[in-house]
């Protein structure tokens, strides 16, 4: 994972200091790329060790085109949580009771999550709360369509034209592998004020090459948090192009990671550091044990359902999420 750690270096030795939508400042740099070949392994970080477990629930659930995270929490995965609980206390006017990180805070969250566990995933609190708006699942499998919960206060039509996105590309591969329109985008100018957090991972492109049936992907990353979510990205999005291969019936190649603004928080600096002073080790291999024809087989593919060959790792290095 060369190309990762070398991304590092680069924001610390070229960087502009700023502040940021969080209040947490950070050191960013605009405008990187990174290429994992998958040939030369699965790029799974091993500087530090890599939870690739909750990355593949997570990816499951977007494909899905899933925006509650009800389906996340019962498998006890937990990366989005503190959008809804911060949303939650501000719509019910509890920030100054709960401070955003403050001890306060954590404990309320807890309760929080413990009632999602708990509770129905059709239980009105669960609907309401949880759901995170027409985030990304919603736009790849829904484009512009209808979303519980935004449409109740805006004078849109659930019943726009709506795009599955995720399964015009993968007919668009089989049938006409050389065109250059086979994209899919999260960002929708008309819903982003409708989402908890407008995506950070934008937009992806697939490539075929029909000479050597091969399927490239790439992603146009708006917002990077190099050290805490770019781990979590390259793993996702080469498990994703893994997987729409095995539907096409081209072998996985190329993931190509391009970064709009890659920044390392202030309070990321010193782990930062540390993950930087550790040699990186021999990269994995990833399989999938369930054969694949459809989306609808991915939809039911569980974290069993993956097997993780030759893993080692560093330690973990534990780190605050900015919300």
């Amino acid at each position: 994972m060369k190309q990762y750690l070398d991304l590092l270096r680069e924001i610390q030795n070229e960087w502009v200091h700023k502040d940021d939508r969080t209040g947490t400042w950070v050191t960013s740099v605009f405008g990187m790329q990174a290429k994992y070949n998958l040939a030369d392994g699965f790029p799974l970080v091993t500087t530090k060790k890599t939870f690739l477990r909750i990355i593949v629930i997570e990816l499951i659930w977007l494909i899905r085109g899933e925006t509650n995270i009800k389906y996340l929490v019962d498998r006890n995965c937990h990366i989005w949580d503190e959008w809804p609980f911060q949303n939650y206390l501000e719509k019910n006017q509890l920030t100054e009771e709960f401070p955003k990180y403050s001890e306060a805070w954590l404990a309320e969250k807890k309760v929080f999550i413990w009632k999602i566990e708990t509770l129905d995933a059709k239980d009105p609190f669960v609907v309401k709360w949880w759901d995170l708006g027409p985030v990304y699942g919603h736009q790849w499998r829904n484009f512009n369509g209808g979303h519980t919960h935004a449409y109740k206060s805006r004078n849109i039509d659930p019943a726009d034209k709506w795009v599955d996105q995720l399964k015009n590309v993968i007919e668009t591969i089989k049938n006409n592998p050389t065109d250059r329109r086979i994209i899919v985008s999260a960002w929708n100018p008309a819903q982003k004020e409708d989402m908890l957090l407008p995506p950070c991972h934008a937009f992806y492109q697939f490539n075929v090459d029909t000479t050597n049936n091969i399927l490239n992907l790439q992603l146009y990353q708006r917002s990077a948090d190099i050290f805490l979510w770019v781990p979590f990205n390259i793993a996702s999005y080469s498990i994703l192009l893994m997987m729409i291969a095995k539907i096409t019936g081209l072998k996985a190649g190329t993931f190509v990671h391009t970064l709009w603004d890659a920044h390392i928080y202030d309070n990321h600096v010193d782990q930062v550091k540390e993950q930087l002073s550790r040699e990186p080790l021999p990269l994995p291999e990833l399989k999938i044990h369930k054969e694949l024809t459809s989306l609808e087989d991915i939809e039911e593919l569980e974290w069993e359902d993956f097997e993780l060959i030759w893993y080692k790792s560093h330690g973990a290095i534990k780190a605050p999420v900015a919300v």
